[in-house]
């Protein structure tokens, strides 16, 4: 270090004290020590001695592997879920949980409330459970509600496999956002709801349709009903 450089850098230290602080604010404090220096001459030393702030690194996100969906061979094998938003007429937020078997295409529920957290999915799923049996692995994206420990938890204890699908790709998850679609069209935007138990009594009405009315070109114009049978 140049001799004369040494009042400044001792002059940094002092104002610096024991926190650290930006090269602006250094060189502010300096010149009210020594007005007499030069605020590039301030700058030079701070940076030549090491005072500047390092740059935060930005935390690398890990993104999923690729998990393209396929068509199982059998009833309940995966079961796709998936969220969907509404409103009522007063303007209140609605969501809804939708749960799709890829094998036919059956709608294994679906599912409103004005908040649905983790802890009201895995409610939603075990009715699902116990009227048409566990499902060997669940698909959804990275949501919240699918990520937190509870949840993780839950699928665990139950021996189900978890499919999650890249970040940013829905596609991966196409059979149920297939559906969302669908009902999107002919349900949620077809109706106006008053009420959450309005909402939800007419989606029975709407899952019943779906289900055992409604063919599909996939199936061969079959109802998800008549191809699994």
């Amino acid at each position: 270090m140049v001799i004369k450089d040494k009042p400044i850098k001792e002059a940094i230290e002092k104002v610096m004290g024991s926190s650290r602080k930006g090269r602006k604010k250094i060189i502010t404090l300096v010149q009210k020590e020594l007005p007499e220096v030069g605020s590039s001459k301030i700058r030079r030393i701070y940076e030549r001695n090491g005072f500047a702030l390092m740059k935060k690194q930005k935390k690398r996100k890990w993104n999923n592997p690729k998990n393209v969906a396929t068509v199982p061979m059998e009833a309940n094998i995966e079961w796709a879920i998936d969220f969907m938003h509404d409103t009522l007429v007063n303007g209140r937020s609605i969501r809804t949980l939708n749960i799709i078997d890829p094998y036919n295409r059956e709608c294994k529920g679906i599912f409103l409330g004005h908040s649905l957290p983790a802890v009201r999915v895995i409610e939603f799923l075990e009715q699902a459970i116990e009227k048409f049996g566990l499902p060997k692995f669940i698909r959804s994206d990275n949501g919240p509600e699918f990520t937190c420990k509870q949840f993780q938890l839950w699928l665990h204890n139950n021996k189900i496999g978890w499919n999650k699908i890249e970040k940013g790709k829905p596609q991966q998850n196409c059979f149920v956002e297939r559906f969302n679609r669908t009902m999107r069209e002919d349900f949620l935007d077809a109706n106006l709801f008053f009420s959450i138990e309005q909402a939800n009594e007419m989606a029975g009405y709407y899952l019943e349709e779906y289900n055992n009315l409604r063919p599909h070109e996939s199936l061969g114009q079959l109802t998800p009903i008549e191809y699994a049978a």
